[in-house]
């Protein structure tokens, strides 16, 4: 029998592919997504009593296609919408099956469904972080939640965003299509945002988000194989995904980067992430993902914390301000600083910042003024930290770290 965990792993699984196939099927990416998410619930309806069919990601896009084609039908008023519906519903006559395993391939450049559609969503003519955020919730099927925590914005904010991206591509009339090959480069950059952003927030939570941002950066190498910051962005994610052994305890409590047993570290994706690290230093091209990969792969260079080489990484972010400034970038400096000239000079750079209630700013300053003996103080920035954290495993670490700190000041 089936349950609701049953469920919710095929979502977070196929929820990005149904809604892709579903996309290119229909030509309406509201539609598409009401319908996947109506076959969702009639998963979680049927499924504990049926159980799980034998393939649970063909059953959710043939569900998801019929209850399409009904509401179609049903709100058809004109004799070419009711045409449109009878096309749909009868798919051997008029088209090929897109689920039929000898359909034959679209033409153009990208072929795999949930890549065209995030090149789709990343339309130049839509706010990058509108890109960015529509595909988030189409491909991965985040929350909106989840996507304002990763922009860093009230989650009001990021619905109205996402609602406002939906209507630009309907009002504009902006087709979903196979990209042509000259479209690609000016919506690169938003789909490596995307994709990146899947990576991480796989990354604190769900593994499934990883392997597809991992195969999605995989699919682009290979289709753009003269870009190097593709290059990049895949060395990073894989580089990244090398210590994920490593990174939680056996009581599934955070293990922080400087405590984590290197030896359980994945050496073979180290080993292509630094490869494609080198490939990218030949080109003489250097982007952010490249940069941040450099700044993994010194890291991964080090058999022990205390053998990181913190000069030539604080070099590297030196560069990565020059590219790409940000207050995360200049944060992430600051912890190198710290390693290289001090935590009081460290400290003085991360009070210079703002960013609001990002969980990671209260992190790193719990840890400076930790290492500069003002335990009262860090056990406060310890226990905010711990707050606004979005994993458990996170927050159980900085809870624990609130705890050695001893009591936090009291006014």
């Amino acid at each position: 029998m089936a349950d609701t965990v049953d469920v919710e792993a095929v979502f977070r699984a196929e929820y990005g592919r149904a809604v892709s196939v579903l996309v290119r099927f229909l030509g309406d990416i509201d539609l598409a997504e009401e319908a996947v998410q109506e076959a969702f619930t009639t998963a979680l309806r049927t499924w504990p009593e049926s159980g799980v069919p034998p393939s649970p990601a063909g059953w959710i896009i043939t569900t998801a296609r019929n209850r399409a084609i009904d509401r179609l039908r049903r709100e058809s008023s004109r004799d070419a919408r009711h045409a449109e519906a009878v096309r749909l519903y009868t798919p051997h006559l008029y088209a090929p099956d897109p689920h039929a395993s000898d359909a034959p391939p679209e033409e153009g450049p990208v072929r795999d469904d949930r890549l065209r559609l995030i090149f789709t969503c990343c339309h130049p003519s839509l706010a990058l972080q509108a890109r960015v955020a529509l595909t988030l919730r189409l491909l991965g099927g985040l929350s909106t939640a989840q996507i304002a925590r990763a922009f860093l914005v009230p989650e009001p904010t990021l619905a109205q965003r996402l609602v406002r991206a939906k209507a630009k591509i309907r009002d504009a009339g902006i087709p979903y299509r196979v990209p042509r090959d000259a479209d690609l480069p000016e919506r690169l950059g938003g789909v490596l945002a995307v994709v990146y952003l899947i990576f991480n927030e796989g990354y604190t939570g769900d593994p499934a988000l990883c392997a597809e941002a991992l195969r999605l950066g995989r699919l682009l190498a290979a289709l753009m194989p003269d870009e190097p910051e593709v290059a990049g962005l895949l060395a990073l994610m894989l580089l990244t995904e090398s210590r994920r052994p490593a990174r939680q305890g056996a009581d599934g409590v955070l293990v922080p980067l400087p405590e984590q047993d290197r030896t359980l570290w994945d050496r073979e994706l180290i080993a292509e992430g630094q490869d494609l690290v080198r490939r990218c230093l030949c080109r003489n091209r250097p982007g952010p993902y490249q940069i941040q990969a450099a700044i993994n792969a010194v890291h991964s260079d080090a058999p022990t914390a205390e053998a990181t080489d913190w000069d030539q990484i604080l070099r590297l972010y030196d560069q990565l301000m020059g590219v790409a400034p940000s207050p995360v970038v200049a944060l992430n400096r600051a912890v190198a600083v710290a390693e290289t000239d001090g935590p009081a000079e460290a400290l003085a750079l991360v009070d210079c910042l703002d960013l609001g209630r990002y969980h990671v700013l209260h992190a790193v300053r719990a840890d400076l003024l930790r290492r500069l003996g003002r335990t009262a103080e860090a056990a406060v920035e310890y226990g905010l930290a711990a707050e606004l954290a979005a994993s458990e495993a996170e927050r159980a670490h900085l809870e624990r770290r609130r705890r050695e700190a001893g009591p936090p000041a009291t006014a």
